[in-house]
C-alpha cells in the first residue's frame, strides 16, 4: 500500500518527467537501495530517488529517468547548475583573454614596444604640464614686480585677480603632474603583470589555466589639492 508521501512523490515525479519530454509509456526498470530489481509499466515509487531506465517492449533502451528531486532539492540543483554555468563562462572568458593577449603580443619584443609607446604618451603629457608651469612662472614675474610697489598696501583688484589666477593655474598643473606620475607607475605595473603572465603562456601554460590578472584601475582619483601658500 502506498503511503500518501510516496504517492505524492510519484505524482510529482511523473509530472516532472512528463515536462522534460520523457516517454510516459514503456517498461520502467530500476534497482532499489537494498538490491531488488523492479520493473513496471509506469514510474516505480520505490525508485523515485534513484535512476530508472525506460525500455521498449523488445527490451531495448529508450530513455533514462533521473532521480526525482523534491522542490528544495530541485532548487538547490538549479542553483548549483547556475554556479557551474557561471564558472564555465568565466573559464571561457579567461581562455579568450589569454589567447587575445598572446595574439597581441607574440613575443617579448612586441610587448616591450607597446610598453614604450604607452609610457611615451604619458611622458609627453607630463612634459607639457612641466613646460606650462615654467610658462606660468614667466607670466608671474611682471605681476610680482608690480606687486612690490604696493608693499604694505592692498593690491589693486585686477592685479590680485591675476596673481590668484596664476596660483590656481600652477596648482592645477601640479595636480596633473602628480596624476601623470601615478599613471606612469600604473602603466609599468600593468605591463609587468602582463609580461609575467605572457612568459608562462609562451612557455606552454594553457590559456585560462593561470590565476586572473589583478585588475588595475583604468582611471586615477584626483590628486588631493595642496594647501594654498600663504
Amino acid at each position: 500500500m502506498r503511503t500518501p508521501v510516496v504517492a505524492a512523490s510519484l505524482l510529482l515525479a511523473t509530472a516532472a518527467w512528463a515536462q522534460d519530454g520523457l516517454p510516459g509509456k514503456g517498461i520502467y526498470a530500476c534497482t532499489t537501495a537494498d538490491g531488488r530489481r523492479l520493473t513496471s509499466d509506469r514510474p516505480i515509487p520505490e525508485c523515485t530517488a534513484r535512476e530508472q531506465r525506460v525500455l521498449n517492449t523488445d527490451g531495448s533502451h529508450r530513455a533514462t529517468l533521473p532521480p526525482f528531486l523534491s522542490p528544495e532539492e530541485r532548487a538547490a540543483k538549479e542553483a548549483a547548475d547556475r554556479r557551474a554555468a557561471a564558472l564555465r563562462i568565466a573559464q571561457q572568458d579567461a581562455i579568450r583573454r589569454d589567447r587575445t593577449l598572446m595574439l597581441r603580443y607574440p613575443n617579448e619584443a612586441a610587448h616591450q614596444r607597446a610598453r614604450h609607446g604607452a609610457l611615451d604618451d604619458a611622458s609627453k603629457a607630463l612634459r607639457l604640464s612641466e613646460r606650462r608651469i615654467k610658462d606660468l612662472g614667466t607670466e608671474r614675474k611682471p605681476l610680482t614686480d608690480e606687486a612690490e610697489f604696493y608693499e604694505g598696501r592692498p593690491l589693486p583688484a585686477k592685479l590680485k585677480q591675476a596673481l590668484d589666477a596664476n596660483d590656481a593655474a600652477v596648482e592645477a598643473q601640479q595636480q596633473l603632474i602628480e596624476n601623470q606620475k601615478a599613471e606612469l607607475v600604473r602603466i609599468n605595473a600593468r605591463f609587468d603583470a602582463e609580461l609575467a603572465r605572457l612568459r608562462k603562456l609562451w612557455a606552454g601554460a594553457a590559456p585560462g589555466s593561470l590565476p586572473p590578472l589583478e585588475e588595475l584601475p583604468r582611471t586615477l582619483p584626483p590628486a588631493t589639492p595642496k594647501p594654498a601658500a600663504k
